[in-house]
């Protein structure tokens, strides 16, 4: 039987959890994660816990931070006037909003702060700076 090799597509059922065990992600109740090992569509920790297995082997794979969504960065965390947004808009504390890139590129962004003339969006990924515990089934290597 052959090990996941870089270049594998494989299909993966999984559960993402933090390090106190709360779950954050997973596939149960909906089809395998198919993706292309080695191809930097996944974190690197994650590629690295596949590659090697074989179909029906399972395993808990601890991904530190640096190989998950890296550490955060207090540089993507700014202030932004209020006079800057959609005058219909109405931030409050958790919202998730769609920040324009000036090469025209939208990426996702938390309201962490809301004052009278001011909000502050978080630009990290919600799992920035944390270490990752995933408990992965190979299912298929095509």
């Amino acid at each position: 039987m052959s090990e996941a090799k870089k270049g594998d597509r494989v299909k993966v059922h999984y559960t993402g959890k933090l390090t106190d065990g709360s779950v954050f992600d997973s596939s149960e109740n909906r089809e395998p994660l198919e993706f292309e090992l080695g191809a930097g569509m996944m974190i690197a920790g994650f590629d690295k816990a596949v590659t090697g297995m074989k179909v029906g082997d399972t395993k808990t794979a601890n991904i530190p931070a640096a190989e998950a969504y890296g550490q955060r960065n207090d540089e993507m965390v700014v202030e932004v006037p209020k006079a800057q947004l959609p005058a219909d808009l109405n931030p409050a504390v958790g919202q998730q909003l769609a920040m324009q890139q000036p090469n025209g590129q939208s990426i996702p962004v938390v309201v962490t702060k809301v004052e009278t003339e001011t909000i502050e969006i978080d630009a990290n990924h919600p799992l920035a700076g944390k270490d990752l515990v995933f408990d992965i089934e190979l299912v298929e290597i095509s």
